[in-house]
């Protein structure tokens, strides 16, 4: 390839009279062993010995250094366009090198990665050679948190299958491979065939020809390729220059494997810069005339200085850009490296690296992927998800449905959304194991957590919760849905209600406090009344000298008094002191406020069912444990309290693991049917328990939300559909079709129970205790009144005993005395008192 350059370099020199009109060039081409060095300089004094301006090559150092000597001595320019091996000597006064420098290279590579944000690469070799390439990345791990792992290819096996099956086993999505674009061709075929050109896999050629390979077969694979080029085919003189070349090379002999056709590489753009470089110093050379030279002579030529300065002085651009050569090794400094990328629509170049400036990336780049539909239109994701109500469920039908239209529920209309924003197309395959994804002792993964990684699935679709473990192997997009751990469990009984239920609306305590008030406020009552002089009346007012005085305020008229008021109905009694008073209004005021709450607490207990649940909340479950409870095995849930280092939660997860075989279920499932048919609480998320009870009456949620997470879309690490797919959420978020979305699946029939808002009618069983107390009192008042009557019976039958022995003595007085008529009226009026206290007979 570099002698077709260098001769289609010599041949437009030479058809274009405008830069040598007076001059044409002539070569020289000697076929030598490049391992020989002997041999090379021998041709290299031959030629000298002809007369010439320049020396190109060889190609190899091990007659690099010879040819070298010889110019050296001879004064005679020696240029080279290819890589400069370290052990030349950098102090060659007429050694010119257009390859760009080799630590130059290094630091480029190493900004690439940097650009990239890489934390762990592999870097693959083809001689030792790369590694010089590679030194500064080498170098980078102590600060930037590189890890690097170095393998070689077997020397002179172009089979690399086996080295990148083991790469592909590793899991090592981030390759660097040193190596000739010959050796870079093989290794795409190959990589291809080993089934790691996807979106997941980044590959990073060296080679400074990755834009002349053939990658038409990898353009739509999503394989992310990143080179870098140093021809400048924004430049029209390289257009034009290659135009010419390819049709030169269909007139010539074919090109080698995995070129594309008439493309030109960089070391033969290197030479047909080379050939100009020796064009335009010769033109601007004046008086200078090419001289034999004799190797065993020594004699230098004595233009040989002045035409190197001139090479060194000038700066001109080129096929490879700007050439600038450093004026004390003759080697090309400043130059200018594209970072190219293969894209659908070919290579493209992203970003510009600067031997002094660094990476700078092109503007044009930065908006190009705005569009989130551009790396994903047209393609068809593998989408792992999990049978779960309602979020994928099989769809019943009387015929027989394949594909993705077995299948219903909320992440099927989320992942419909998805697509038709993304413009992807889908197959959506259940998890193998039915497993959501859980970590072993060993740390090995299962569930859809591990096709994920295992990159059998592009995305996992399904109610799968953003953990700490969970993203540490796999990449979540935002939460589509938030929610928290909550309790399954039986919706309790309703307590019965009983005959007295109608005292519920005080505590116990205020009943006993309100009686204890009743009576201190009667008794205090009571003695006021008794104290102050104001309560004391005369019985008889008709008689004024009278020094008879009473108390309506007896204790028992005191204890009257405070049941009239408690009860709100009064009574008769009226105090007339201020102190009284006083007592009075306070107790008022009182029973206004207890009657008032009584009343109004009352509706609410006697209408509202009260429930009666042996458990409130996670506190409760651990303090316990005649009530199994559990969660799914190797779930999220599972995961939480396994991990958790909060005093409860490791009580629970301890009486968990000693009962794995009975706590912990296998799917959702078999914990409801649990729930509902033996004693057992069941912790699961509380949108699982929310859809649950819409549809069984049977089952609620009990206390709050244990911890707060988010269900989100899975991509393994490193995937490029992660930000898309965030970007998609949010959208359909702002959009409100997520709330919708989940109306529609989680909306139930509803709990009759739960939709009657309505107050029922009161029956027997709530307030038949007041009929009870209502008859207890009257049977209470008519033993009342039978005792007051034989009391008040005892009490006459005294009073008439007493009367008669009175009545005796006082006719026998009065006969021996012969009272007048006065004395009997006196008698008279006794009689009639004594008539009046009861007694009914002579």
């Amino acid at each position: 390839m570099d002698e077709l350059a260098f001769k289609f370099a010599v041949n437009n020199i030479n058809r274009n009279k405008t830069l040598m009109p007076n001059s044409t060039l002539t070569y020289d081409i000697q076929r030598i062993n490049i391992f020989d060095g002997f041999e090379a300089s021998r041709r290299v004094c031959d030629q000298l010995a002809l007369g010439v301006v320049a020396v190109f090559g060889p190609s190899h150092s091990s007659s690099v250094s010879a040819v070298q000597s010889i110019c050296n001595a001879l004064e005679v320019p020696h240029i080279q366009t290819r890589w400069k091996h370290p052990s030349v000597n950098n102090k060659d006064t007429f050694f010119i090198n257009l390859y760009p420098e080799y630590t130059a290279i290094a630091r480029a590579i190493l900004d690439v990665v940097t650009f990239f944000k890489w934390k762990k690469l592999t870097v693959i070799y083809e001689d030792s050679t790369g590694l010089m390439r590679m030194q500064e990345l080498i170098k980078a791990p102590a600060k930037l948190n590189l890890k690097i792992k170095i393998r070689q290819l077997t020397p002179g096996n172009q089979d690399a299958r086996p080295l990148l099956k083991e790469l592909k086993k590793d899991k090592e999505f981030f390759i660097i491979f040193d190596c000739s674009y010959r050796m870079a061709s093989e290794l795409l075929m190959q990589l291809s065939s080993m089934g790691m050109m996807t979106e997941y896999y980044h590959f990073f050629f060296t080679t400074l020809d990755l834009f002349a390979l053939d990658l038409e077969p990898y353009r739509y694979s999503g394989v992310n390729m990143t080179g870098l080029r140093l021809l400048n085919f924004d430049d029209p003189l390289v257009a034009s220059t290659m135009s010419k070349w390819a049709m030169d090379r269909m007139q010539g002999p074919k090109q080698d494997k995995g070129l594309i056709e008439g493309v030109m590489t960089t070391d033969a753009a290197l030479m047909y810069d080379a050939v100009y470089m020796v064009a335009i110093a010769a033109q601007r050379a004046t008086q200078m005339t090419v001289s034999s030279l004799q190797c065993h002579r020594h004699k230098p030529w004595r233009f040989g200085p002045r035409f190197m300065n001139l090479f060194k002085e000038a700066q001109w651009n080129g096929l490879t850009g700007r050439i600038v050569l450093s004026k004390t090794d003759g080697l090309r400094k400043d130059f200018d490296l594209d970072v190219i990328s293969l894209q659908e629509d070919g290579t493209a170049r992203v970003a510009i690296w600067n031997s002094y400036k660094g990476m700078t990336l092109i503007e044009s780049n930065r908006d190009k992927n705005s569009n989130v539909t551009d790396s994903l239109a047209n393609r068809t994701l593998i989408v792992t998800t999990i049978l779960e109500n309602p979020y994928v469920m099989v769809r019943k039908s009387d015929k027989e449905l394949v594909g993705n239209d077995r299948y219903e529920g909320y992440c099927m209309d989320l992942l419909k959304e998805l697509s038709n924003i993304l413009g992807f197309t889908y197959e959506v395959r259940l998890v193998g194991d039915g497993k959501y994804g859980a970590q072993n002792d060993k740390g090995e993964w299962n569930g859809m957590v591990r096709e994920l990684i295992e990159h059998v699935a592009d995305l996992a679709v399904a109610p799968l919760t953003i953990t700490y473990v969970r993203e540490k192997v796999i990449d979540f997009s935002k939460p589509f849905m938030t929610l928290g751990i909550s309790i399954l469990y039986r919706k309790p009984n309703g307590t019965n209600p009983g005959v007295f239920s109608f005292l519920n609306p005080l505590s116990p305590d205020i009943w006993m406090y309100v009686l204890l008030a009743c009576t201190g406020v009667s008794c205090v009552l009571f003695v006021i009344a008794r104290f102050t002089p104001y309560e004391w009346y005369n019985p008889h007012p008709c008689n004024p000298s009278s020094t008879l005085v009473q108390n309506n305020f007896t204790l028992l008229n005191s204890f009257w008094f405070g049941i009239g008021a408690l009860m709100r109905q009064g009574s008769e009694l009226m105090p007339k002191a201020l102190s009284t008073r006083i007592v009075g209004g306070i107790w008022w005021f009182f029973t206004l406020i207890i009657i008032s709450s009584y009343t109004a607490n009352l509706a609410a207990f006697l209408t509202v069912e009260r429930m009666d649940a042996p458990i409130d909340s996670a506190d409760d479950l651990a303090k316990q444990s005649r009530i199994e409870y559990g969660a799914v095995r190797d779930g999220s849930t599972m995961t939480f309290f396994k991990k958790s280092k909060i005093s409860t939660y490791e009580k629970m997860w301890a009486f968990m693991s000693s009962r794995k075989n009975t706590a912990l279920v296998k799917n959702n499932k078999e914990g409801i049917t649990r729930v509902l048919t033996t004693d057992y609480a069941m912790l699961m998320e509380s949108t699982s328990i929310e859809y649950i009870s819409q549809r069984n009456c049977n089952l609620t949620q009990i206390g709050g939300l244990i911890d707060s997470k988010g269900y989100g879309v899975g991509t393994p690490i490193g995937s490029p559909y992660r930000d898309k797919v965030t970007i998609a959420i949010l959208q359909l978020q702002e959009e409100g079709k997520l709330h919708m979305m989940k109306e529609k699946w989680w909306r139930g029939n509803g709990c009759p129970e739960e939709d009657n808002k309505e107050a029922s009618a009161l029956g027997v069983e709530n307030i038949g205790g007041i009929f009870i107390v209502l008859a207890a009192g009257l049977v209470l008042s008519v033993f009342v009144a039978i005792g007051e009557f034989i009391y008040k019976a005892r009490r006459n039958a005294d009073i008439e005993e007493a009367f008669c022995f009175f009545y005796g003595v006082q006719s026998r007085q009065f006969q021996r005395r012969g009272s007048t008529s006065s004395s009997g009226s006196s008698l008279s009026n006794d009689l009639e008192s004594g008539r009046l206290l009861g007694d009914d007979t002579e």
